[in-house]
């Protein structure tokens, strides 16, 4: 641990700044876990578009068709590769409040800066805010390390602001990754301040976060890795605009990228947007793989689509 349980707050916001992105996980042909190239596309992520910190072993990365040890070795490889170049935020989330607090053990043991707890599914409970406050109490008091919350309607809630505001009172509690519609992480934003950073997966809102709420950090989706090349950093280049102020500049730049924004969105099959995202990484040279059940692999015309779309959309290679 690099920091004290009391410290995380503050540690969190000297360190967790600017674009950090969720990492799709690359299985080969038997389905296994591509180590090699895990370990590749993380140092491209990296060294070439100067991405600052990765969300591990979450959405993106299929979480939910790995065993706890495949997790665990995801976020071994993850500190492996990063080392000191980048930080990393370990998604520990589960249904099992046991394997969240046996995953953020081994996430502090590792060397992880920080993990990041889902909301849990709560099954006819309609008055939610003490049930997750004690949730979240219950982890912060047997873990050390930074959590996050993290709220997406794929729990079948949102959670209220006011209930993140008082979650975030306690004493690791550094930030929220917030998918909700933008008036409620506006709201929650001014209710907490600087106590926790707010962020959401939205990079088309990015920019504006940043000017109208004075974000400093995107937490994180796939975009940083997609919409981006070694040739072809606007993304990053648009975020440094910003941070310096000049606002003017960054919109320009930011609003070049619609086109890419628009074959990536465009090209993506409904059902498929894992296997569409891998896929696209493959266009781009990183490695992409295979998608695990239940989630589809993509058609042969879906893919020669989307390579289609990739080549017309002005992304520089």
């Amino acid at each position: 641990m690099k920091y004290k349980k009391n410290e995380a707050k503050a540690y969190a916001r000297e360190t967790m700044r600017g674009i950090w992105a969720a990492a799709l996980n690359p299985f080969d042909e038997a389905l296994k876990l591509d180590e090699a190239g895990l370990r590749r596309n993380i140092r491209h992520w990296i060294d070439d578009l100067d991405i600052q910190g990765l969300f591990i072993a979450g959405k993106q990365g299929e979480f939910w068709s790995m065993s706890i040890e495949e997790r665990k070795r995801n976020m071994t490889i993850a500190v492996e590769e990063c080392g000191d170049k980048a930080g990393t935020i370990m998604s520990i989330s589960d249904q099992s409040v046991d394997t969240v607090l046996d995953l953020g053990r081994h996430a502090q043991s590792c060397g992880a800066d920080y993990v990041v707890v889902h909301a849990p599914m709560l099954s006819f409970c309609h008055d939610r805010d003490e049930v997750l406050y004690n949730y979240y109490k219950y982890l912060c008091d047997r873990l050390d390390i930074g959590i996050a919350m993290w709220s997406h309607p794929d729990s079948g809630y949102l959670m209220a602001p006011e209930t993140c505001a008082r979650i975030s009172e306690l004493p690791n509690i550094m930030a929220i990754k917030y998918s909700v519609p933008r008036e409620m992480y506006a709201r929650l934003t001014q209710m907490v301040g600087d106590k926790i950073l707010v962020s959401t997966s939205a990079e088309d809102d990015w920019l504006d976060n940043i000017e109208d709420l004075g974000w400093q950090l995107y937490l994180c989706s796939s975009p940083p890795y997609l919409l981006q090349t070694k040739a072809d950093r606007r993304m990053h280049e648009y975020t440094e605009l910003a941070f310096a102020g000049k606002f003017e500049a960054a919109r320009k730049l930011r609003n070049s990228l619609e086109p890419v924004r628009a074959a990536l969105r465009d090209t993506k099959p409904a059902g498929k947007p894992t296997a569409h995202g891998k896929y696209w990484q493959e266009l781009l040279g990183q490695t992409g793989g295979r998608v695990r059940h239940p989630m589809l692999e993509l058609t042969e015309a879906e893919k020669a689509a989307t390579s289609a779309g990739f080549e017309d959309c002005g992304l520089l290679r």
